[in-house]
């Protein structure tokens, strides 16, 4: 049984799960799919081409499914889609994908947390268990890769991605790629380290972080560039799960992978 408001609107066209509650002066328009269990509190906006997995909440003020704030977008239908279990706290916006990207699906998986006044733009592509902090603003076809954080007030150049379990810092501005496990942060943005902290929360063996760190000293400060130490890592290092997900995201990153902390002077 739905509990919906009668000060809220829901269009008729909406298709919506069971145990829903729907605040007042919420609004959930057509053509949007809402799983079981999913909260759209008082004054939160879901707009149509948007579907949403189970146990969701949309805080009040939060806008999802907008359309793209993309100057090539030109009406077309294209989609927000949400996984299981994500908030979206007050006042965050996410907007649609555009036909112009190839996607034109924004994308955002389950267990994720997305902070109060976050944006989230057109065809971006954010994992599972990531957290996008308070202010945080993700361009276009940003990429956030599983367990990936974006501090506060933090800012991404469009195509950007962010590896899995990587920690980028508050007020962070992000024109390269930031590789997984990583720590990300000063201005200009460069390596910090490994994210051994979140690492070993999140079950993975000292033998291991150890490996990542070996793996990316390796990177940065052996006097190799990058495609020298790529192979150097893939002929001296033993094929792990955490090897080669770093080496397929170097290979991958269009934009180049953030540049190992400057001298200090």
């Amino acid at each position: 049984m739905n509990k919906i408001h009668p000060m809220a609107y829901v269009d008729p066209a909406a298709k919506l799960g069971d145990h829903i509650e729907i605040g007042p002066f919420a609004f959930v328009d057509a053509n949007t799919e809402i799983g079981d269990g999913c909260r759209i509190l008082n004054g939160a906006t879901v707009y149509n081409h948007v579907k949403m997995g189970k146990d969701c909440t949309v805080f009040p003020g939060a806008v999802v499914g907008g359309i793209p704030q993309d100057l090539k977008f030109e009406g077309e239908e294209s989609w927000v889609e949400i996984g299981d279990r994500v908030n979206i706290r007050e006042c965050a916006t996410v907007n649609r994908g555009t036909k112009a990207s190839g996607k034109a699906i924004t994308r955002i998986g389950s267990d994720t947390l997305i902070m109060s006044y976050a944006h989230i733009a057109h065809d971006c592509q954010i994992g599972n268990h990531c957290i996008i902090v308070s202010y945080a603003g993700l361009a276009g076809e940003t990429d956030v890769h599983d367990w990936g954080v974006m501090g506060g007030k933090s800012g991404s150049h469009q195509f950007s991605k962010v590896g899995t379990h990587a920690f980028v810092a508050a007020y962070a501005k992000l024109t390269k790629d930031v590789p997984p496990y990583v720590l990300a942060g000063r201005e200009p943005l460069v390596f910090e380290g490994v994210n051994r902290v979140g690492l070993l929360r999140r079950g993975f063996s000292e033998e291991q972080v150890n490996e990542i760190k070996d793996i990316y000293d390796t990177l940065y400060f052996k006097g190799m560039n990058v495609s020298q130490a790529v192979e150097y890592i893939e002929a001296n290092f033993p094929a792990t799960e955490q090897r080669d997900t770093v080496l397929r995201f170097i290979r991958e990153s269009k934009r180049g992978i953030i540049p190992k902390p400057r001298p200090a002077r």
